[in-house]
């Protein structure tokens, strides 16, 4: 089982859930890869795995971050009809509406989502370093 992990983080809070997740991942077996949005190639090398795990936080008024995660997310939409795809992020403040809504856009694109969505406030500690390891375990199979 191949995964890609695709991220943006700004604060290192999203970061450290795909290195968790990655990690959760890989002791299920899997062979999981970590690469932050700029470095992906394009949406196809994105795209080229079993399972897709995307991780953004929730920005501005619960929203994906515009400048570089937001138009790499748009650059897929059309392409994830049939693709499992799993969703990742950290957040601050609300009550996770953007991951609510990019769920929601994901699935209406075709996408199946493999997993229920994770979110995490802030940075992971405690339980929620287990949650991701949980969730990558979960997405491997």
């Amino acid at each position: 089982m191949k995964i890609n992990i695709i991220y943006w983080s700004g604060t290192g809070n999203t970061k450290a859930m795909a290195e968790l997740i990655r990690d959760g991942a890989a002791a299920a077996g899997a062979e999981a890869s970590l690469a932050e949005v700029s470095e992906v190639a394009s949406a196809d090398a994105a795209l080229d795995a079993d399972v897709v795990a995307l991780g953004c936080p929730s920005m501005g008024a619960e929203v994906l971050e515009e400048s570089e995660f937001e138009p790499f997310v748009a650059s897929i939409e059309g392409k994830v009809g049939g693709k499992k795809l799993a969703l990742f992020g950290s957040y601050g403040w609300g009550d996770g509406e953007w991951m609510r809504d990019w769920s929601a856009r994901m699935e209406k694109a075709g996408a199946a989502l493999v997993a229920e969505s994770l979110i995490v406030n802030e940075t992971p500690e405690g339980d929620a370093i287990q949650q991701c390891k949980d969730f990558g375990a979960a997405i491997a199979g």
